[in-house]
């Protein structure tokens, strides 16, 4: 199997409702980071691929699609590598974006829970090393993020790249990628509130003793993504 959509947008532009969206479109499956902590062992080879060793066919195994980190921190390698597959940016207000991670994925919460693990080594090489220290500045971030934008917009040519939010729900998207408007509504998933509460519970499981929170942080997802099949 090979991949057929390459999400080059960053995390909290509604990759999750991407995911599930892309999914309901017949694109099963497509990666997501929620991936990543459902199956912990697949940090290896993330690893491997932010130490320049990739193995794309192992990595995508399975799915027809990517989206969110850690696929969008590679987006070049992957474009290179699939040259017959479709590129999404999914974007959002830049303003907006910074509030949300700071609120969700890049909160210190959220970057100090994953004490010296490979879980922390892995997102360290694969979301955070790419703002450094100015991971709170809302000032670089912004620009950073409007610089992931260009730098996309600039590298991919016009007919294989859509930008695309995803407020503006299917008939961009279908147009784009050739198949058919579903009747269904576009998913609406994975809001700063939800993902807030999922850290929160997180948060208050990584105090029990039984388990670290990394650990509470795969079980959590596993339980997700059951309850995203089960639904959609």
């Amino acid at each position: 199997m090979s991949l057929q959509v390459i999400g080059a947008g960053l995390g909290r532009t509604g990759t999750m409702s991407l995911k599930v969206a892309l999914e309901q479109l017949g694109f099963r499956n497509c990666h997501h980071m929620i991936e990543v902590w459902a199956n912990l062992p697949s940090i290896g080879d993330w690893l491997e691929a932010a130490d320049g060793r990739p193995d794309w066919e192992k990595i995508f195994a399975g799915f027809q699609a990517t989206v969110d980190y850690p696929g969008c921190h590679f987006w070049r390698e992957l474009t290179a590598a699939y040259p017959k597959a479709k590129v999404l940016l999914t974007v959002r207000d830049p303003n907006d974006w910074f509030e949300s991670t700071q609120a969700t994925v890049f909160s210190p919460h959220m970057r100090g829970q994953m004490g010296d693990s490979p879980a922390r080594t892995f997102v360290e090489k694969t979301v955070w090393n790419e703002f450094g220290s100015n991971i709170d500045n809302r000032d670089y971030m912004v620009k950073a993020f409007e610089r992931h934008t260009a730098e996309v917009k600039r590298a991919i040519p016009k007919d294989r790249l859509l930008v695309f939010e995803v407020a503006q729900g299917w008939q961009p998207l279908c147009e784009f990628l050739g198949v058919p408007v579903p009747s269904k509504p576009f998913p609406r998933l994975n809001s700063r509130g939800e993902l807030a509460a999922m850290i929160a519970a997180t948060r208050a499981q990584g105090e029990k003793p039984d388990r670290g929170p990394v650990d509470h942080m795969a079980a959590n997802a596993k339980e997700y993504l059951a309850q995203l099949r089960k639904v959609y």
